[in-house]
């Protein structure tokens, strides 16, 4: 091969060498035998002729030019030795020929030097025959110089290293140990020519190694297994799954052209199927059925051993495992067994477990094919019932929603179907919907007495006498047992409720302003009990309507006009209070008695006020109007006032002028000396005798007290009345006062504020001479409440009697409001009990004698050391 080469090479040169036109001799005999001996030569010489033909531009190629191509040409060119031109080599020769390019052929003749095309070295990867050379370089330089050859690139002097390398004076690249195309699949190396100084002498060219690949590597798998699914009774040809694998040799070889196979087939259970149920697809690994008779209830699973082969399944092989799962149709119906079921309920619950009712179903468990879903088809007209399934047992578990009522219905009979949550499959068998009968027997209870309503709704007017029956026909039992009715909460004591009938009764006028009340609306508890005892209660709510109770009341009841008529303040300005709510209240209406009309007049304002005006130029002194004013209720009411206006000539502050002025200024009547010494007179005169009859009064008040409480202490029939205090532990047996309760009776003693109350002698209080100051807050000439009478006989009556003089004094306008400083009466000296010291002995402490109490035991050495400590 190596002279083979070397002709071809030699047969290269000269047609390199040698101008293009000089090749036209080549037709000659010459040529014949060139073409006869050396056809692969002459198609090559054909080929370089074509590129120059196309004008490839070739750069001047020196003499250090690769010998790469000659390799390549001597294993094309192979054909008859021609002589002369394929001399053998000598023993111990080289077989890498040294191209010596660019010599002259003779006068004249000569060829311009040109760059080639290096075609990649191709190494065989694995190769055992290392170091192996691959290609020498020479350099035309030789002739003139010393050549260095040097090499660089990666698998040189780059990772990875070592791999190449280069003689520096032979130019000869060999490798230094195999090499893995799965690695490094080529490689570009870098050549240069050097001289012993180090300098350039030709430029770099490039050399390019690819690595040819051998089947080195075996495919395998991508997963340890695959697993995937078939529907059963999959008709054959159904997909089931696809494997695959990779083969690291070269792709675009046969190295890793695979082919996939079954090896066997194995089902769960075992044996369940003795023939082959699939098949592969040997070029893309793609599982499928082959034949008819999956069914999930006789096999669960397949286990299929594989295998992959590269060299179209004639290399290397690998195994694998696939796993296939039958899944499951919907193509069994649930079946209900049994399918008839008694219950009981009771009777006015809800939200409990009736019963469950089971159903059979063939399908894969925990699947939508299996669950069940229930519906109750008849009997449930009432909405008592509901029914869902059990996820774990698949159950049907009916449930009581509604209460039941023995009395209205004992006894149900419910119809229920059932069906899965998936629908079934068109190979199920065609049977109809099964079905169950469940009978619910209702048990009858004591049941509680139910209101007619809840909250009770009742409107009435605020003015609704006591005694009015506000509601009837509250409630009912069930059990047709009789009831008892009472109030459970009524903060003002307003109601009253029959116990037998449950009628609601007003027990006292009903106050639309009272605390208890909100927006206009008075809550109260009503219950009702059976005959055993079980009980309900019920809201009563009272909503009050306002209604004209109260007439207004004309203020201020007096005043000053001023004159002359011209006055800016020549009028008094009138309004009134009404104590009722719209619309029982403003609009006033202001009017003047007729006798009253012919010296005054009222002209409006507004709706709530109006200026009294004098119609003649009257003279200074005081006056009585009488105005009569209504509010605008349905019906109205209405009240009259006497309005006392003073009238005077008034000053620049539209006050009076003072009555010293105008008398000094007048010169007609007494003097204003002696009228001044009789009013100075009078006035000490009044002082002295109220003082007298002030401390009479509180002088006489003690003694009454005193002979009061003896004289009732001495009555039999007043012992109730008399409050005794034993609790006090610094009175001792002289504090035995006790308070006469008569003296809070309207009745039998005048109705004296508290406040007017005067201290006695002693630190008791009693009357103060005067007539009691008005409230400030209190409409004028209003008259006292009525107080009640002498407490009743009975003492179960006592909280009423308070309560109604509690709420009396609250509304009374002649007393001090609640939250003034009050001063109480005192309640008395004396006692008609005698001392319990009287018992036992009529000396005193220090006479008696204690050690007796040392004979009653342990318990009382105590009390016997603290009086006799010897």
């Amino acid at each position: 091969m190596g002279a083979e080469a070397s002709t071809c090479q030699q047969v290269l040169v000269l047609w390199v060498q040698g101008p293009v036109d000089s090749r036209s001799h080549w037709g000659s005999e010459e040529d014949r035998r060139w073409r006869s001996g050396w056809v692969p030569c002459v198609s090559l010489l054909n080929a370089w002729t074509e590129i120059e033909r196309a004008q490839i531009q070739v750069q001047k190629m020196t003499l250090w030019s690769l010998m790469l191509w000659f390799p390549l040409s001597a294993v094309l060119c192979q054909g008859p030795r021609v002589p002369g031109l394929n001399p053998k080599p000598n023993a111990g020769e080289s077989e890498l020929i040294v191209l010596r390019p660019w010599v002259p052929r003779g006068p004249g003749s000569y060829r311009v030097k040109r760059d080639w095309i290096i075609p990649p070295i191709r190494v065989l990867e694995n190769s055992k025959h290392v170091p192996e050379d691959l290609v020498q370089i020479k350099s035309d330089k030789i002739f003139t110089s010393q050549v260095i050859y040097k090499l660089e690139g990666p698998g040189v002097d780059q990772e990875p290293k070592n791999l190449f390398e280069i003689d520096d004076k032979s130019g000869i690249i060999r490798s230094k140990q195999p090499l893995d195309r799965e690695k490094h699949k080529s490689f570009k190396l870098k050549a240069f020519a050097l001289s012993t100084s180090g300098q350039r002498l030709e430029n770099p060219t490039i050399i390019e190694i690819m690595v040819l690949d051998q089947n080195d590597n075996r495919p395998s798998f991508i997963k340890n297994q695959f697993t995937g699914s078939v529907s059963e009774f999959s008709v054959p040809g159904t997909s089931v799954m696809s494997v695959s694998a990779s083969d690291a040799d070269d792709p675009s070889t046969d190295n890793a052209i695979l082919s996939y196979s079954i090896l066997s087939q194995e089902s769960e259970p075992a044996n369940a199927v003795t023939k082959v149920m699939f098949g592969i697809n040997n070029e893309t690994g793609a599982i499928y059925t082959r034949d008819v008779g999956l069914d999930r209830e006789v096999v669960k699973s397949f286990r299929l051993r594989l295998q992959v082969a590269d060299m179209s399944g004639m290399g290397l092989t690998s195994e694998g495992v696939a796993i296939v799962h039958v899944t499951d149709i919907n193509n069994h119906a649930p079946q209900f067994s049994p399918s008839m079921y008694h219950a009981s309920g009771v009777e006015n619950r809800k939200d409990y477990e009736l019963c469950r009712v089971n159903v059979t179903d063939r399908d894969d468990r925990g699947t939508g094919n299996w669950e069940a879903k229930y519906t109750i088809t008849r009997g449930n007209a009432g909405g008592n019932f509901e029914v869902h399934t059990d996820p774990v047992s698949n159950q049907g578990v009916v449930t009581v929603v509604k209460p039941l009522d023995f009395e209205g219905q004992s006894e149900y009979t419910l119809v229920l179907t059932v069906v899965n949550q998936n629908p079934l499959s068109s190979k199920a068998p065609n049977f109809p919907v099964s079905s169950a009968t469940v009978v619910v027997r209702v048990v009858n209870e004591n049941e509680a007495p139910r209101f007619r309503e809840d909250p009770i709704q009742v409107l009435v007017p605020e003015s609704v006498a006591p005694g009015t029956i506000l509601k009837t026909n509250l409630a009912y039992d069930p059990d047709q047992t009789g009831l008892r009715y009472d109030i459970v909460t009524d903060p003002e004591r307003w109601l009253d409720v029959n116990k037998l009938t449950g009628d609601i009764i007003t027990r006292r006028p009903l106050n639309i302003r009272s605390p208890h009340l909100k927006n206009g609306v008075y809550n109260a508890v009503v219950r009702a009990t059976d005959a055993e005892g079980m009980a309900t209660s019920a809201t009563l709510l009272i909503t009050l309507m306002e209604t004209n109770d109260y007439p207004p009341q004309l203020v201020p009841v007096s005043g000053i006009v001023c004159r002359p008529g011209n006055h800016p303040d020549s009028f008094l300005l009138l309004t009134a209070v009404d104590e009722d709510l719209a619309p029982h209240a403003e609009p006033f209406t202001f009017e003047l008695l007729d006798e009253m009309t012919v010296n005054w007049t009222v002209v409006p304002v507004n709706k709530t006020h109006t200026r009294l005006h004098s119609l003649v130029e009257l003279e200074v002194g005081q006056y009585t109007v009488d105005v009569l004013v209504s509010d605008s209720g349905t019906p109205f009411l209405s009240s009259f006032a006497q309005v006392n206006v003073t009238v005077c000539a008034c000053d620049r502050f539209s006050q009076c002028r003072s009555e010293t002025a105008a008398i000094l200024g007048s010169s007609v009547g007494i003097s204003f000396i002696a009228v001044a010494i009789v009013i100075a007179a009078s006035l000490l005169l009044l002082l002295l005798l109220l003082l007298a009859v002030a401390i009479n009064s509180c002088t006489s008040r003690h003694h009454l007290q005193k002979e009061s409480a003896l004289l009732v202490g001495e009555s039999e029939e007043d012992v109730r009345d008399n409050v005794l205090n034993y609790d006090e532990q610094g009175g001792g047996e002289e504090d035995e006062n006790a308070y006469n309760l008569d003296l809070l009776n309207p009745s039998e003693a005048p109705h004296i504020p508290a406040s007017f109350f005067c201290p006695g002698p002693l630190g008791d209080v009693g009357p103060r001479v005067g007539k009691p100051p008005l409230r400030k807050d209190a409409p004028h000439n209003l008259p006292s409440p009525t107080y009640p009478r002498r407490p009743p006989a009975d003492p179960t009556d006592i909280e009423d009697y308070i309560n109604d003089g509690l709420e009396a004094a609250d509304h009374d306008p002649n007393v001090p409001p609640y939250d003034t400083a009050l001063i109480y009466d005192h309640e008395g000296e004396g006692s008609l009990a005698g001392s319990l010291s009287s018992i036992a002995s009529g000396s005193s402490d220090g006479d008696q004698d204690y050690d007796y109490l040392n004979d009653w035991g342990p318990r009382f050495k105590k009390l016997a050391n603290m009086f006799d400590p010897r």
